[in-house]
């Protein structure tokens, strides 16, 4: 994979890297959004949010919100795992999206996107879904960071939003000048739900976590294995590991 150019929008600078068949857009070093044309999986944090969908009590939620869309290649996973369902992303930069629906085929996930600040379209949302993606971060000079606390104002904003029995995945990064946050976050959604699972992968630096009245376990994700046809894809689905906390 080579560098092959770099685009500044309204919010972040982001640098191109390209394969044959891949594409990913990376700001401060860190992979943004990645793209191939035969795989879905990378052992990173997209996998494990497209997982925690699939712990859902249902299995096969009907309507999933992404709060925070960058290249969609987490709804891109999702779409494979899920044919039916509907999908809804808001994301502030619309620059970003138009490149991503160019280079990383957005446009075939089929996603309904809003350009606005999540924040904001989260209060005056009157919709219910069956799963809300909290991947709300927005990149630094050096580093991502999170625009907004998930304290009891923003998971009440959420819990209005959810559909019964609904669930609530949350992208926390880890690691040094993280570990504060993540702490608090994990915190929070344990005082706020009755079942809080959490997604890893060796390769990932973040922790995903799905809080809801009730989440399933590890099992549900093992019947969707053959769904890849990529040996690599079914590698790194059957690397993610799904632990409760509290």
């Amino acid at each position: 994979m080579r560098r092959v150019g770099e685009f500044e929008t309204r919010f972040q600078k982001i640098t191109v890297w390209k394969s044959e068949l891949a594409t990913e857009f990376r700001v401060a070093g860190a992979i943004h959004a990645s793209f191939h044309k035969k795989r879905f999986l990378t052992g990173l944090a997209w996998d494990l949010i497209a997982a925690g969908a699939l712990l859902h009590p249902t299995g096969k939620p009907a309507s999933i919100l992404m709060l925070g869309v960058a290249g969609g290649t987490a709804l891109r996973t999702l779409r494979h795992l899920l044919p039916d369902v509907s999908l809804t992303g808001i994301d502030l930069d619309g620059e970003l999206i138009d490149r991503a629906r160019k280079e990383m085929a957005l446009a075939k996930t089929g996603t309904e996107i809003v350009i606005a600040d999540a924040f904001e379209w989260m209060e005056s949302n009157t919709r219910k879904f069956d799963v809300i993606i909290d991947d709300l971060y927005l990149a630094g000079d050096d580093d991502v960071f999170r625009p907004g606390e998930c304290d009891l104002q923003w998971l009440e904003q959420v819990e209005r939003s959810l559909a019964p029995g609904g669930i609530l995945i949350t992208n926390l990064v880890i690691g040094p000048g993280h570990r504060a946050r993540q702490s608090a976050t994990r915190k929070a959604l344990l005082g706020r739900f009755p079942c809080v699972r959490s997604l890893r992968t060796e390769e990932s630096m973040n922790e995903i976590i799905v809080s809801g009245e009730k989440a399933e376990t590890r099992r549900a994700l093992t019947v969707h294995t053959a769904v890849f046809d990529d040996w690599r894809d079914r590698m790194f689905w059957k690397r993610i590991k799904v632990e409760k906390l509290g």
